[in-house]
């Protein structure tokens, strides 16, 4: 039997398991990126494992997320994140140099490679044949440490692209097709691998965009093969030495298949409130439009923005449009700014922000009250843009430019010719990137008054008791749970601090609520954590008091990050359970180091007088690791 790229990829790392759907396995991480609304916490975390320097090939610390210095606590978290890495051995990447996926792309992503990273978009490197995972901030610092990889062995899906994209369509069309298909749950345990004639008209960031947004189908992670448009990309970064071809082989097998024809697709767009709640342009042409946001590390590159100049050319946005543009490296606004696209851009009225997320997690750039705000961004989920009544629509740049202009939702195929844009060189360099110390022993740590210590959790209880503090539905986001924005991001370095934000969206008396009872349960439903990788969402409900959280199905980096920091999570075994239990009933679990033993538990709603049977679904690792009290306990110190 012939193999996936996918397995090629995890076969050459494989520590321990066997690569069986569902079944526990390790790997070997050769690369890690943090950001900075994730990574202070990861480098306190890494720095209580113990171990003086990183063990990976590399490891970048980058800063793109938390860039508004409206006050101290930002700055002192970059002035900590540039000392760690200086002290740890890792490259940092300075602010302004771009957003993190955007720039390992351009500068480290490599076929063959393992990159984990603290960011759920980590998958974006998978255009260029990494294997390229979104974990936890902790899960990062232990892969840095040496620690090899745990995660059940994912499912590999075949999405077979043919043909070629008609004028006017784009890559962020094809992933918003395979939502469309998919839904945001299609993917989880899940590697999607891209295959058929039609990716060799896919460039390396089209693929970058398509693996990208694999993250909001909750996959695991996306992978395109590493082909001649793979080698032409990394020869233009001067990086060929990094190439190797990476194909699957002819009769390769995999567990779930999928066709998609190119040649038939056309403009698409997510409707508010979820990346697959997606129609055709067509659909909803005419919807007047208030703002239009073209970045973030989906549609930011050169190649996106030339495109966006060249429908811009002649025009003016339109009056009661905000048109900002956020280019998403350094690199990227080098080229618009040597060519004349940044001048076409400011000359048809747009606003060019820096080379970060910005506007993606809601920092800068929040839309009026009710407005309509078109995003290339790869999220839209309620309050993200930072207004809480916002209609946010995921769109191509190119539909994206069209609607700036013409003031409603437009289908670009309406505007004639379209732009045929051609690449042949990049300014590579690494100015940006400070690469640490050969010995950072005496590097100075310093950690402004907004850097908290690390929480600590316990070892697990064998009887657990409390009451369930919230129950919540279906899709439960990290951002309804952990909010982003200007307000709450900067606070990402204080716990006690940030916890009061806790599901502050959702129930504004939730963080009252808990910190009054000293802690409980949580109820919630179908793909609870799922989006961003933030391990606060985690962090925050265990300095609540939080002791388990019971749903229907947990977001795999949510689920992990549960484990990591002790917090159980549990499933229903009959969700007619769910729906019978309420906010405010009492729950009791006993004997849980036991029953931790066996594939369920036995918990007791003492309000209803009746049992709830629920599943942990821990593998024997898991267990000691919930049974230690996290996943720092369980290593200990200075472990391996």
């Amino acid at each position: 039997m012939g193999r996936s790229i996918a397995k090629k990829l995890i076969g050459s790392h494989l520590v321990d398991g066997i690569m069986v759907p569902g079944e526990e396995i390790a790997i070997r991480i050769d690369q890690t990126l943090t950001q900075d609304a994730t990574g202070t916490m990861a480098y306190l975390e890494f720095e209580a494992i113990g171990i003086p320097r990183v063990r990976t090939e590399l490891s970048v610390s980058y800063v793109d997320h938390n860039m508004l210095q409206a006050s101290f606590e930002n700055a002192d978290d970059h002035k900590f994140l540039q000392g760690a890495a200086a002290r740890f051995g890792v490259r940092y990447s300075r602010p302004g140099n771009g957003i993190c996926h955007q720039v390992h792309l351009e500068r480290f992503a490599a076929p063959g490679k393992t990159l984990l990273g603290s960011d759920s978009h980590t998958p974006t490197a998978g255009g260029l044949g990494s294997l390229a995972i979104g974990a936890g901030g902790l899960d990062v610092a232990m892969a840095m440490a040496g620690f090899p990889f745990h995660l059940a062995m994912p499912k590999i899906v075949n999405i077979r692209l043919h043909g070629n994209l008609p004028p006017w369509t784009s890559a962020k069309d094809v992933i918003l097709e395979v939502l469309r298909r998919l839904t945001v749950r299609g993917g989880l345990n899940k590697i999607m691998e891209y295959s058929g004639d039609g990716v060799a008209a896919l460039s390396i960031p089209q693929r970058a965009m398509i693996t990208n947004m694999g993250a909001e189908l909750g996959a695991t992670s996306s992978v395109f093969p590493s082909d001649a448009t793979s080698r032409d990309f990394l020869r233009m970064q001067d990086r060929e030495h990094d190439f190797a071809r990476l194909e699957a082989d002819r009769d390769a097998e995999y567990d779930e298949s999928h066709d998609i024809r190119l040649d038939e697709l056309e403009p698409m767009i997510a409707l508010p409130h979820s990346p697959d709640n997606v129609r055709k342009v067509s659909d909803v042409e005419g919807t007047k439009v208030d703002q239009v946001f073209i970045g973030s590390c989906t549609n930011s590159s050169a190649a996106d923005l030339m495109t966006v100049a060249s429908i811009l050319k002649g025009k003016t946005v339109a009056p009661d449009v905000s048109l900002v543009v956020a280019p998403g490296s350094l690199q990227v606004l080098r080229m618009i700014s040597g060519d004349g696209t940044l001048h076409g851009l400011v000359r048809a009225g747009a606003r060019i922000l820096e080379c970060a997320c910005g506007p993606c997690v809601g920092v800068g750039q929040a839309p009026m009250t009710s407005a309509v705000s078109l995003r290339t961004s790869n999220r839209n989920f309620e309050g993200r843009s930072g207004t809480q009544d916002a209609k946010v629509y995921l769109v191509s740049a190119e539909t994206a430019a069209a609607s700036a202009v013409a003031g409603v939702i437009t289908d670009p195929r309406k505007l004639g010719m379209a732009p045929v844009i051609e690449i042949s060189s990049f300014p590579a360099d690494d100015d940006m990137i400070i690469t640490p110390p050969e010995d950072g022993k005496d590097v100075e740590l310093v950690r402004g008054p907004n850097i908290k210590p690390l929480p600590k959790a316990s070892a697990l209880k064998d009887v657990i008791k409390g009451f369930v503090l919230l129950k919540v539905g279906d899709n439960i986001t990290t951002d309804h749970i952990m909010p982003a924005g200007a307000k709450v991001l900067p606070l990402r370095s204080n716990i006690p601090e940030i916890a009061k934000h806790c599901f502050k969206a959702v129930d504004p008396d939730f963080y009252e609520r808990a910190r009054t009872a000293g802690g409980g349960f949580i109820v919630g439903g179908a793909n609870y954590g799922q989006g961003s990788s933030r391990e606060h969402a985690a962090l925050a409900p265990l300095h609540l008091g939080v002791k388990a959280v019971i749903a229907k199905s947990f977001a795999r980096i949510h689920r992990q990050n549960l484990i990591n920091f002790g917090i159980l999570p549990l499933t229903f075994t009959d969700e007619n359970d769910y729906d019978a239990l309420e906010q405010g009933h009492e729950l009791a679990i006993e004997g849980l180091l036991g029953q931790l033993g066996e594939k369920t538990v036995e918990a007791y709603d003492l309000t209803a007088g009746k049992k709830v049977v629920l599943a942990h679904g821990l593998s024997d690792r898991e267990t000691d690791v919930m049974k230690a009290g996290g996943l720092l306990n369980w290593a200990g110190a200075g472990r391996p």
